[in-house]
């Protein structure tokens, strides 16, 4: 297996790129944790451009550790004042449990993940409100960020606020 499908392609994108000399700072003053999953567009689902926004993308869209440093950055240093927390329906990290995945992990390759927590939970109300009190209650965010938690819809695209 080759990268070099992607190079080429990124020598087209380079020959065109006009986007260069951005400072860092998120425009719109928005960050984003979404889901790793690519039917997820973060900017074009709330038409915004390159430079408006920070994105963070964790399996599920959860709250992990790296992920809060990433909104605790977002907000002291790159100007956000506003964090979205976005899972998405039909998300396989909603589909079952950690034991669910370390099984298939397991019979595909004879290796023991029971070290490895991947966030799984089929309960998605309940784990988008507990990381959305998580990134309100961090005493580097709270007071100085509106952070509400939203619903994609990756069937229709359309994006609903639930806390």
């Amino acid at each position: 297996m080759s990268f070099e499908d992607l190079l080429t392609s990124n020598l087209a994108y380079a020959d065109g790129f006009t986007d260069g000399g951005f400072d860092g700072i998120a425009k719109a003053g928005v960050a984003m944790v979404t889901c790793m999953d690519s039917r997820i567009e973060p900017l074009a689902m709330l038409g915004l451009r390159l430079g408006d926004a920070k994105i963070l993308r964790s399996p599920g869209g959860r709250v992990s550790s790296s992920v809060l440093t990433g909104c605790v950055l977002s907000v002291q240093l790159l100007h956000v004042d506003r964090i979205m927390i976005v899972p998405h329906t039909r998300c396989a990290m909603a589909s079952g449990t950690d034991d669910d995945i370390r099984r298939v992990i397991a019979a595909k390759t004879g290796i023991d993940t029971s070290w490895i927590s991947f966030g799984a939970s089929p309960d998605q109300q309940a784990r988008l409100r507990a990381d959305v009190d998580m990134v309100n209650n961090h005493p580097l965010i709270k007071g100085q960020a509106e952070v509400g938690g939203f619903m994609y819809d990756v069937d229709t695209g359309l994006l609903t606020q639930v806390i």
